[in-house]
């Protein structure tokens, strides 16, 4: 037989890896890659519980957003609320002052017109006696103008009375 280079290729392979068994290569390569599945596998583990946890924080933000909506709306309905009832209550008090307003013009309306209907009275009075002041003094003696002077002014105090009363 005779030994040729497939021989000697064949005696290399075998020693090369009766070299690697005996260095324990293939072991190491074993640990080296069970560790990078465990590190991988951690990963994963991990990136589960924070796509869990992500999903809670989610979820817990979506109902706080939801009761946060929820509250929103009582707020605009109690603001609509009170915005009306407000309208409402100064509208009651614009009539009820304008109302006011109104019967004080009325009142001093009043007043000045009786205030003007007196004066009126008192000059006309007045004119009325200097009328017939001089009326009587041109026409009658001293003595009967006297007496019919007081009388005059008697019976105009009456009536005067009875007109203010």
């Amino acid at each position: 037989m005779a030994i040729d280079s497939t021989f000697w290729v064949a005696v290399s392979f075998f020693i090369f890896f009766g070299g690697l068994i005996y260095l324990k290569v293939p072991h190491k390569i074993n640990e080296i890659l069970n560790k990078l599945i465990s590190d991988i596998k951690n990963e994963i583990d991990e990136s589960e519980k924070l796509r869990i946890e992500a999903k809670t924080l989610l979820n817990d933000a979506q109902n706080k957003l939801d009761k946060a909506e929820g509250v929103k709306n009582e707020i605009l309905e109690q603001a609509k609320r009170d915005s009306n009832r407000l309208v409402i209550e100064l509208n009651d008090k614009f009539h009820k002052l304008s109302d006011i307003k109104k019967n004080l013009a009325e009142n001093k309306i009043n007043q000045m017109k009786e205030n003007a209907i007196k004066e009126i009275k008192d000059a006309s009075v007045k004119i009325a006696v200097d009328s017939v002041k001089k009326i009587i003094t041109t026409s009658i003696d001293k003595s009967k103008l006297d007496t019919l002077f007081q009388k005059n002014l008697d019976e105009t105090k009456v009536e005067l009375k009875k007109i203010n009363s």
